[in-house]
């Protein structure tokens, strides 16, 4: 029977049609990111109907980047934007897959819970998806013992496909299960606007609202996804033909930011009608202080004048999503210290001697963008490709004095180009790329396990010690003692090299609990030639970003020397509104120059990946 606390909890669906990558993850942080403003606890679901069991074993050409949680979960990237968007630690069992649920119903059969029975998607597939978002709906996410009030459920794909049946069959009984006033659907879709014509198109929409009202879902709330905002008429057209309240016809046009989403959505109405819809208990009036905060966050992002240039050497350039967390971190901290980002992409193996001789053109072009850059970030990967290119840049960093920040694969490879061309070991490399190599510097861990691949690296948040007061990195976390992080990774520096590397002045001033393992890496005598073993871009937020890439744009803009001679502080310049009157509110409203109707638009329908990230101050 059900229990009266799960019956209160509300739920809100969030399904996509027409194409997909329309925008369904951004909609969702910010329907979240409004709702938490209200003063609700929100969590977040997404379900990935690959039959894949976790995100661990794909190819960052699949799907985009591998995103680890906190419990070293393996899980799609969107679930990294509703941790920036929400400020909660999210669980692996808040991404669903079509593996898991499926090898959740075949072990429920082995053992002979079915009580021999035929095993069906309906009801026993079914009922599986329905029992899981039901449990973790429940799993507080927000640091504090209290379950959440709110759960959005991203479905991912599209209506329509053949995968995805399973789960929307769920949620069609899941809404008589929880009841119809405790669950609603978003359906987000596409309104094309052809150049020839110029006109709003509805048809698209039309269909895949007929298709989803056939399986059983009726969608209380229609967000449009549009180059330009709707024009009156067509929100008028689409709610008669799909059966939807003209209010809950939901515009949202293209933004030059995914973080003026959550300003276009409150300016249409959506918390007024979430109330309504749900009956939500959020009191009157609406939070003012959320309108100033995303007002004054993107009028700041827009006021930014000077330009920082960071050249991001890596080995999945060819699709954005790769290095998704990574570009976020960097802009988080960019807009902390009131500086543009400029990131300059450059495939490591354009770097190696190799492109020289086959395409001199790209080599001396690829050579030409990393020394124009003020700072430059190794990411992590893995396998060799690309290994000799990212070497190099990390030697130019070195040579130069070029402010570089290593991490994972980025550290390993800082190690070994020092132990090559300092220590004169020439043929140093990891056992990952040349298990012959008579100077192993980086090595497998002794735990890992060879066999299968998924879910068996070192992953998830573990804590590293600082070993040395004068670390760089120490005083950017706030001269701490210890910090934790998330890892993923199988290959470690080898810690009989410790020695020799560090009498030549490459300090490994951060351990882990073991005092074994090398988590940080720093250069004496260099502004910032720092390397991390962990992932410290998991952990950013677009108000507090991450220590490490904080040091990497203030050293690539000159300025870390003087933000660590005044004690690692920020001098307040701009705040957040968090303890203003409500007429201080009303004359920071007026001043603000950030006009929602008047965004700039931008061609295509996804989203732009950039955030505006905001600190309580700034370098001067």
């Amino acid at each position: 029977m059900q229990s009266v606390l799960s019956s209160t909890m509300k739920y809100i669906l969030v399904t996509g049609g027409v194409i997909s990558g329309i925008g369904k993850g951004v909609i969702a942080s910010s329907v979240g990111t409004i709702l938490k403003h209200c003063g609700l606890r929100v969590t977040s679901i997404k379900i990935d109907p690959y039959i894949n069991i976790d995100a661990g074993t794909f190819s960052p050409y699949e799907h985009g980047e591998v995103f680890v949680l906190d419990d070293g979960g393996e899980v799609d990237l969107d679930l990294g934007n509703y941790e920036r968007f929400l400020d909660v630690t999210l669980h692996r069992d808040n991404n669903i897959t079509t593996g898991k649920i499926y090898q959740q119903v075949i072990n429920k059969e082995r053992r002979g819970d079915y009580l021999g029975k035929t095993v069906q998607v309906v009801p026993h597939v079914t009922d599986a998806i329905q029992e899981w978002v039901e449990r973790v709906a429940k799993i507080p996410v927000d640091g504090n013992s209290k379950e959440p009030e709110v759960c959005i459920v991203e479905l991912g794909g599209t209506i329509g496909d053949i995968e995805g049946m399973p789960f929307v069959e769920a949620f069609r009984q899941f809404q008589f299960r929880v009841k119809r006033e405790n669950f609603c659907v978003m359906h987000v879709s596409l309104i094309p606007q052809p150049s020839t014509t110029g006109e709003q198109k509805t048809k698209p929409t039309q269909s895949s609202v007929r298709e989803l009202r056939g399986l059983g879902l009726s969608p209380d709330f229609i967000m449009c996804r549009s180059q330009t905002p709707l024009a009156e008429n067509v929100k008028e057209k689409i709610s008669m033909f799909c059966h939807v309240h003209p209010q809950r016809v939901i515009c949202v046009h293209d933004c030059n930011s995914i973080y003026k989403v959550p300003l276009v959505l409150y300016e249409e109405k959506l918390v007024d009608n979430l109330r309504t819809t749900l009956q939500l208990p959020i009191h009157q009036p609406t939070p003012r202080r959320l309108l100033i905060k995303w007002k004054e966050l993107a009028d700041r992002h827009d006021r930014a004048l000077k330009e920082v240039s960071i050249a991001l050497v890596g080995k999945y350039t060819k699709l954005g999503d790769s290095y998704i967390s990574v570009t976020k971190a960097l802009q988080h901290a960019a807009i902390c210290i009131n500086h543009k980002l400029k990131i300059n992409v450059i495939d490591a193996a354009d770097l190696e001697n190799e492109t020289e001789q086959e395409d001199p053109a790209k080599y001396h072009e690829a050579w030409r963008r990393l020394c124009c850059s003020s700072g430059i970030i190794v990411p992590g990967g893995f396998g060799i490709r690309g290994t000799e290119g990212k070497i190099k840049a990390v030697k130019w960093a070195r040579t130069q004095k070029k402010p570089l920040l290593g991490v994972c694969l980025g550290m390993q490879s800082a190690v070994i180009e020092f132990s090559r061309n300092v220590l004169g070991m020439e043929d140093a490399h990891s056992t990952e790329f040349n298990a012959q190599t008579t100077h192993p510097v980086v090595i497998e861990m002794p735990e890992h396990n060879p066999g299968d691949m998924g879910g068996t690296m070192r992953l998830g948040k573990r804590r590293t010690i600082f070993k040395h007061k004068d670390s760089i990195l120490r005083s950017l976390y706030g001269n701490v003692d210890y910090v934790e992080e998330r890892h993923r990774h199988r290959y470690e520096v080898n810690p009989k090299m410790i020695k020799q590397l560090e009498e030549k002045g490459l300090r490994f001033v951060g351990h882990d609990v073991d005092g074994e393992r090398m988590e940080i890496v720093e250069l004496e005598g260099h502004p910032y030639f720092v390397g991390v073993q962990y992932h410290p871009e998991y952990l950013s937020r677009p108000m507090k970003p991450s220590p490490p890439y904080l040091g990497l744009i203030l050293a690539a803009c000159n300025k870390l020397k003087m933000y660590m001679t005044r004690g690692c502080r920020l001098s307040p310049k701009t705040s957040f509104c968090e303890s203003e009157s409500d007429e201080e509110l009303s004359e920071i409203t007026s001043r603000l120059s950030c006009n929602l109707a008047s965004v700039d638009t931008v061609n295509g329908v996804t989203f732009p990946s950039d955030e505006i990230p905001v600190l309580n101050g700034s370098v001067e």
